[in-house]
């Protein structure tokens, strides 16, 4: 699973590693897969532009599309399908719950998540995740997809313009997800394959902070995208790099850190939690310890009882 959606590198430049995520990302996003009109003075202009077709959209995914982590809820099916066993379900709800709170990551600690991720998958197919990932999608994700956040994308869609998610999810999640929400595709990390099984390795690294940039970027280029046209949604700080590419950054149910950004360079905000929780500082990372804890219960629970 290659990715680790929940290992969430401390901001930094785009490393040669991000590059290599970010254009792989987009190799395989791509794989699978006017002018803008004058405003009057006053007015604010038409957004999204219908017929721009060097115009697209990008949607984070964790907690912008969809309440929680998506690897999370993946990992709870590949669970009900003993992929694994109960501790490593603890562990990895630990370390999601770990970065959600902490907002960074001690090195050993996160190579540590990432090997044992990939460990899971290693040796499987790929065609398999996939059929599983539809699996899950129907079981966990789908009534968790934030509806303010599809009207937003559908928006895009009905201009006429492509729409991809990016994401640290694993791609072949990420693009059973897309093809769901009716979307144009998917950018996510890349795991190594070899004849259509997983060697247990990662295409650079996890597509997260400036690696999902780079794949927006790589994307751009190969789809002749104008990204001053182009939006960007994100709940995250750690998506400033790609929210800083596009000419219309979007800050949707923002982390403190995002929303004192937002605010500062006057990007627009939208936030669809409820009153009470959008007015706690730090609540997405409340809301990720809150699933976490839950699903492991849950998960624990159920064990329990099948003993």
């Amino acid at each position: 699973m290659a990715a680790l959606g929940w290992l969430t590198p401390r901001r930094r430049s785009a490393t040669a590693r991000s590059v290599l995520a970010g254009e792989a990302s987009a190799e395989a996003a791509r794989k699978s897969t006017q002018d803008v009109p004058v405003s009057r003075p006053g007015e604010e202009p038409e957004f999204p532009v219908h017929g721009d077709d060097r115009a697209a959209a990008f949607f984070d995914l964790d907690n912008t599309v969809m309440q929680g982590a998506a690897l999370f809820h993946f990992g709870r099916g590949l669970y009900k399908r003993k992929f694994f066993e109960t501790r490593d379900l603890a562990r990895f709800a630990w370390q999601q719950a770990w970065f959600r709170l902490a907002g960074f990551e001690d090195p050993e600690h996160m190579q540590d998540a990432r090997d044992s991720a990939l460990s899971i998958v290693k040796g499987h197919r790929v065609s398999e995740l996939k059929s599983i990932g539809e699996e899950i999608y129907d079981e966990y994700m789908a009534e968790r997809i934030w509806p303010g956040t599809r009207a937003l994308a559908q928006a895009h869609l009905d201009a006429g313009q492509r729409v991809w998610l990016v994401t640290a999810a694993p791609v072949e999640i990420a693009q059973v997800i897309a093809r769901r929400l009716g979307l144009t595709g998917a950018l996510g990390t890349v795991a190594e394959s070899l004849d259509g099984v997983y060697t247990g390795k990662l295409v650079g690294e996890p597509l997260h902070g400036p690696a999902k940039a780079e794949a927006v970027r790589a994307l751009a280029a190969a789809e002749g995208l104008d990204l001053s046209r182009c939006a960007a949604y994100s709940d995250s700080h750690n998506d400033i790099p790609m929210l800083s590419l596009v000419g219309h950054p979007y800050a949707i149910n923002p982390d403190a850190k995002l929303r004192k950004h937002a605010r500062e360079l006057d990007w627009r905000l939208r936030d669809y939690r409820t009153g009470r929780k959008a007015a706690k500082v730090g609540i997405p990372a409340a809301a990720g310890v809150g699933a976490v804890a839950g699903g492991t219960a849950a998960a624990i629970a159920l064990h329990r009882r099948r003993r």
